[in-house]
């Protein structure tokens, strides 16, 4: 484990670095992502593991594209709509739940994945699922108060 991933996941130092930090991060994701032709990020430099989805703006149909840490599970990519702990829901969410195919974009791989919204029973589980691959997503569901996370399952097409 490299040392970005030790304070990644150390909750005191998500709560502080990444979660108050959150500018600092996503401007040095967008310099990382241009410098290295959208090969690395953040999420790469802490060894965490993360994709780059797109899909159509659901507004403007436009192609939009975001980086997003996954929790694998089988069969497919959990995604948590967590947008840092924050009041509301990130963009990309809104854009998952109004489409049905996303491409994903992991490790220089690239597929066309179907989209499910979870919910019920089985988002519970995968939230059990997701909390046990990355505690700290408690950290950020308890600054968002009452907004539920999305949760998405991604499921690569044949």
């Amino acid at each position: 484990m490299n040392p970005l991933q030790r304070l990644a996941r150390n909750p005191a130092a998500y709560r502080r670095l990444v979660l108050d930090g959150r500018p600092v991060a996503e401007s040095l994701e967008a310099v990382l992502r241009f410098a290295t032709g959208g090969r690395r990020g953040v999420l790469d430099l802490a060894g965490l593991p993360n994709v780059r989805i797109t899909t159509s703006g659901r507004k403007t149909g436009l192609a939009r594209t975001a980086t997003v840490q996954y929790v694998p599970v089988e069969g497919g990519l959990l995604l948590v709509g967590s947008n840092w702990g924050r009041e509301r829901h990130p963009s990309w969410s809104a854009n998952l739940k109004a489409t049905q195919r996303v491409t994903v974009r992991r490790r220089g791989e690239r597929f066309v994945a179907t989209v499910r919204l979870l919910s019920g029973e089985e988002r519970d589980e995968a939230w059990s699922t997701a909390l046990a691959h990355w505690p700290n997503y408690r950290v950020a569901q308890e600054r968002a108060g009452r907004r539920q996370f999305r949760l998405f399952l991604l499921t690569p097409t044949a």
